[in-house]
């Protein structure tokens, strides 16, 4: 009667867990780069401010799901 309780799937192991979260981190650290310098280029020059926004919100999401991953 125990089985009907289990999870569908089987949960990552601690390696792949880790693995995901130094990825996660990489990304999240470039796109905040990326959008910092994106934003502060946008008010200097003319360039645009949609792009650098775009990297900040996905920074943003990296680093949510990097919340999810290590806890």
């Amino acid at each position: 009667m125990s089985d009907i309780e289990r999870r569908r799937g089987s949960r990552p192991s601690r390696k792949q867990r880790e693995q995901r979260a130094y990825r996660l981190v990489l990304a999240g650290g470039t796109l905040g780069i990326l959008g910092v310098v994106g934003l502060v280029l946008a008010i200097l020059t003319s360039f645009g401010a949609g792009l650098p926004i775009l990297a900040l919100i996905l920074a943003a999401v990296c680093f949510w799901l990097f919340r999810r991953t290590v806890s």
